[in-house]
């Protein structure tokens, strides 16, 4: 590097001042008198040089790159002022492919190709003395991307300019020459202009939006070629029934006139259209819309009562609309008017209903414990003319039973033993037939012990404001009545039975309601039912127990929300005893018995709803039910393998992966008559058992 001082010094400095005094000399003396000036030509002279003719006119100094090197050619026809002979020695850089960059009283020459990195002027704080003074400016864009300007403008930018987007504050970074920064400012603002006023509202009086931007949207597409040309923005607004358009204003021009022309009413004054649905009932939407049509059209003239006839719904002022099952689509007849109310309600009806999976917690646990002691006794004196007396204390299994079926026979002995209640019975006694005092004693004890705990967990999946039920249990025969026909001739006897049968298990109805937001609401009716495991005194058949909730509630989706319950606490307590002789002590507690029974309950019903408002979450669902089935029959399989022939294959329901279709990535297994054998199958023989 070389730095280059404007005081001439040696040879070169002597003929700098020497070709410098020439100068000066062809000058007016009335142009020295104001400012000193230079018509500068060069042929084939040396850049150095003429930097050492800029450093001595303009008072600079230079820093020269070693790579700076060229021969420069130059030809004036007129005095410069040494500010105008700078901006020329700044040009004759450009065109050698270097740079002058100031640093401070220093003015460095470099190649260009470190334009990016050296500082340049920064606008629009300061502004450059020559056009061709390496800049840099920092554009913000407000109607379009920055980043969709780079590459419009890069092929503007030369190698050693710089060009960026940052897109957080949509500005350009440009560093260039000044004039080149300036040219590229005003392509920008041409380019960066609003499209607000460019847009038109198109009214239509008898065509559908929809119908027309479908059209013209086809002829543009065909009539293009694949050719570039001006963007247009073309959008139907169907609640207005309008066309916008926005863009070039010939092109709006043209798509006006066309509009214009296909917005015309038919002869017969009104139009069918076909409408597909995609989640909607189309006979039940059907009746719907005949009313929807009836008051609309009762709102502008006054028109017939609908008829309804062979699945249509038909006015007299021209308005059809009939339903095709097969393809669950519309087909309506209705001016144009009509037709877009018609279509609006569609839209909005037409939608995909959000689904509610609803699992239900019916938990219950009880136990009983019960306590009975007592005694009994019987005297027999008949012997001896004596009086007969005996005690009958408790229920079931006193010594009068007992007594009264041995007095029976075998016959009736036996039938007392089998209905012996449960517990211990033990009795002694004398029983001499022929003389004496016949006596006997019965003792009874029991103590039992029973527990319960039922849990039901079912689960129901419906759609939003539709009813669904779900039964688990069985049919449970009832005695109703018995009759006995004798017959008349032949003295026949013929006993029959009514029975009725009734629903024992677990019943839930649901009509979930989902409302703005997460919250669901529910009217549930939950019945569970099962038969009592024991009996009640005086019951002739069987006892079922029965639980049941019928009301309505609101829940968050996903959580978890109690219905009711019962908590019960019951103790029974009996004695009985014989008169003064029970109130003995000691010896009372065999003239008395007594009985004690606890129950406790606690029943508790829960409710727990989950949206499903898309089929991912849907197929969660049902995956995670799924896998509990698997679970389920997995531990059925490990338990039955111990008891079970282990050849013999557990039933289980195939993976759940294996159910999706071949499009989503399973590829199901090729039929059996395509396997090949990979290992011989183990023969059993013939098994006879």
């Amino acid at each position: 590097m070389m730095i280059l001082d404007r005081r001439p010094t040696g040879a070169p400095g002597r003929f700098t001042a020497l070709f410098l005094a020439l100068l000066l000399t062809l000058a007016t003396p009335a142009a020295l008198a104001q400012q000193p000036t230079i018509t500068p030509n060069y042929k084939d002279a040396d850049l150095r040089q003429i930097i050492e003719a800029v450093s001595a006119i303009t008072g600079r100094n230079f820093i020269i790159d070693p790579r700076v090197r060229a021969q420069v050619t130059m030809l004036s026809a007129e005095p410069m002022s040494p500010e105008a002979f700078y901006a020329t020695f700044l040009s004759i850089l450009e065109v050698h492919g270097y740079i002058a960059v100031p640093a401070g009283d220093l003015v460095k020459i470099l190649p260009d190709a470190n334009a990016r990195q050296v500082p340049g002027v920064d606008l629009p704080r300061a502004q450059p003395g020559s056009p061709d003074e390496i800049v840099t400016q920092v554009v913000t864009i407000k109607n379009i991307g920055a980043a969709q300007l780079v590459p419009i403008l890069r092929p503007l930018i030369p190698q050693y300019g710089h060009l960026a987007a940052h897109q957080a504050s949509n500005m350009l970074i440009i560093s260039d020459r000044a004039a080149n920064v300036n040219r590229l400012l005003r392509i920008i603002q041409r380019i960066d202009t609003g499209a607000d006023a460019d847009i038109e509202v198109i009214p239509l009086q008898h065509a559908s939006a929809g119908d027309v931007v479908r059209v013209v949207s086809a002829l543009r597409e065909a009539s293009m070629g694949g050719e570039t040309t001006k963007p247009i923005g073309l959008v139907a607004d169907d609640r207005t029934n309008s066309v916008l358009i926005s863009g070039d204003e010939l092109a709006r021009l043209r798509l006006r006139a066309l509009i214009s022309h296909l917005d015309t009413p038919l002869e017969e004054g009104g139009n069918t259209q076909v409408v597909y649905l995609h989640y909607a009932d189309a006979e039940d939407l059907a009746q719907r819309l005949g009313e929807q049509a009836t008051a609309d059209s009762n709102l502008g003239a006054a028109g017939g009562a609908p008829q309804q006839g062979g699945g249509a719904v038909r006015r007299e002022d021209g308005v059809l609309i009939w339903a095709d099952p097969g393809t669950n689509a519309l087909v309506i007849t209705a001016p144009s008017e009509v037709m877009r109310s018609l279509k609006m309600v569609i839209d909005k009806l037409d939608i995909r209903r959000a689904q509610v999976l609803v699992e239900a917690i019916v938990a219950e646990v009880s136990y009983n414990r019960a306590a009975e002691l007592g005694v009994t006794w019987a005297l027999d004196g008949s012997n001896d003319n004596n009086i007969i007396g005996l005690t009958k204390l408790g229920s079931g299994g006193n010594i009068s039973d007992i007594a009264g079926a041995a007095l029976s026979g075998d016959s009736g002995l036996a039938q007392a033993i089998g209905g012996l209640p449960q517990g211990i019975l033990l009795g002694g006694g004398r029983i001499n037939s022929s003389s004496g005092t016949n006596w006997g004693v019965v003792l009874r004890a029991l103590l039992s012990d029973s527990d319960t705990n039922v849990l039901s967990t079912p689960s129901i999946t419906t759609m939003d404001n539709e009813e669904a039920e779900i039964k688990v249990g069985q049919e449970v025969p009832f005695l109703t009545g018995q009759f006995t026909n004798t017959g008349a001739s032949q003295g026949s006897v013929n006993p029959f039975q009514t029975i009725e049968r009734k629903d024992v298990g677990l019943t839930l109805r649901v009509t979930p309601q989902i409302n703005d937001g997460d919250a669901v609401v529910m009217t549930v009716a939950l019945e569970t039912s099962n038969l009592s495991r024991s009996g009640a005194g005086g019951a002739v058949d069987l006892i079922t127990n029965q639980r049941s909730i019928n009301q309505k509630v609101l829940i968050e989706n996903g959580e978890i929300l109690v219905l009711g319950g019962l908590v019960s606490d019951d103790l029974i307590q009996s004695e009985q005893k014989v008169p003064l002789l029970g109130d003995l002590p000691i010896l009372g507690h065999l003239f008395r018995s007594q009985s004690a029974t606890t129950e406790k309950r606690t029943l508790m019903v829960f409710l727990r709803p989950v949206i499903l408002r898309d089929g991912p979450q849907a197929a969660m669902e049902t995956n995670a039910k799924y896998r509990q089935m698997q679970d389920a029959q997995s531990g059925a399989a490990e338990r039955g393998s111990q008891f079970l022939n282990r050849n013999v294959p557990s039933p289980e329901i195939p993976d759940f992966e294996s159910l999706k279709p071949a499009s989503e990535g399973y590829v199901p297994p090729p039929p059996d008559d395509e396997i090949e054998d990979s290992a011989p199958v183990k023969d059993y023989g013939d098994r006879d058992d």
